[in-house]
């Protein structure tokens, strides 16, 4: 891989693996709407091209995609825009990837796998969605393997990291930085799964360069599974915050789900924090070897720092 395109590039996966295949030595076309975020992040960067435009516009796609190897599809719309538009986007990714005669790597949540049945999930688990959004995700999953684009898929748990902003765990962060009263989404008593965006990046990264990789679906979890009380003692450690940490439960996201339809949409997959889904990455190291696992320790300190100095 000489050249990429990061579609998304100023969102939190996007920016981790813009940064990670420039670490690497590879050029990377970082293409998002808004350019002054996107300087924000990657002006100083000699192996980085900047480049804005719309998601929806195929020429916009052509233009940035010119030339490059690999696209890393990482962008992401409001929940309430995907039954009507998140099809459509990524037909046109796949549509400019075929003819750009470029490979596509593709970031993927757990929605498609539906309620938990126990133990770790693997690649052959059917998918059997039972929400919305999950049976949308199943279909994105479809248009990408009905195309001719050599494609992998990588299936992620909730991100956290720098710049990872549209998140559970950044909404927590956000008033710890600011040692305002923080609160957790969830029951903090149960176990679940996040993934450190530099993790993950390295690992999409490393299955992207493999030609063998291509034309399946990989499952990357995140260093193990932790509680809610596990993160504020975490953070606790880390920054001496000693305000309470409170939990938002379902019923409280449908209150505000009266006013807001994205909390409307939130409550749909609120069972991830009662059931959690959780990966198996046997599959990866079979292939790659070791996964990268930061530890949630060290996850949470550089990402309160990335916060703080931004």
């Amino acid at each position: 891989m000489k050249k990429a395109l990061v579609v998304g590039a100023s969102g939190g996966m996007g920016y981790s693996i813009v940064k990670e295949l420039s670490n690497r030595g590879i050029a990377v076309v970082a293409f998002a709407r808004t350019r002054k975020k996107l300087e924000n992040l990657f002006e100083h960067d000699p192996k980085v091209e900047i480049v804005t435009g719309d998601i929806f516009q195929t020429e916009d796609l052509l233009a940035a995609s010119n030339g490059v190897d690999v696209i890393f599809q990482s962008a992401n719309i409001p929940y309430t825009d995907w039954e009507e538009k998140l099809a459509t986007f990524i037909g046109n990714i796949v549509n400019v990837a075929e003819i750009q005669g470029a490979k596509l790597a593709l970031v993927d949540n757990i929605y498609a796998y539906g309620r938990s049945k126990g133990g770790r999930v693997t690649e052959i688990t059917p998918k059997n969605p039972h929400t919305k959004k999950g049976k949308i995700r199943l279909q994105v999953e479809g248009i990408v393997k009905n195309s001719t684009v050599p494609a992998l898929i990588a299936h992620f748990p909730d991100f956290y990291g720098p710049n990872a902003e549209n998140t559970l765990m950044h909404y927590m962060l956000q008033n710890v930085v600011k040692s305002k009263k923080a609160s957790y989404v969830g029951d903090q008593n149960i176990k679940r799964e996040f993934i450190y965006t530099p993790d993950g990046a390295k690992a999409i990264v490393n299955l992207a360069l493999r030609e063998d990789a291509y034309g399946q679906n990989w499952n990357i979890p995140g260093c193990g599974v932790i509680t809610g009380v596990e993160i504020v003692k975490h953070i606790r450690e880390i920054v001496d915050y000693r305000k309470p940490v409170s939990t938002v439960s379902k019923n409280m996201i449908k209150l505000l789900g009266i006013f807001s339809g994205n909390m409307r949409e939130v409550i749909e997959m609120f069972y991830l924090n009662e059931q959690p889904v959780v990966l198996s990455g046997k599959k990866y190291e079979a292939l790659i070897g070791k996964l990268p696992q930061t530890s949630y320790h060290d996850g949470l300190r550089e990402t309160i720092e990335f916060m703080r100095n931004k």
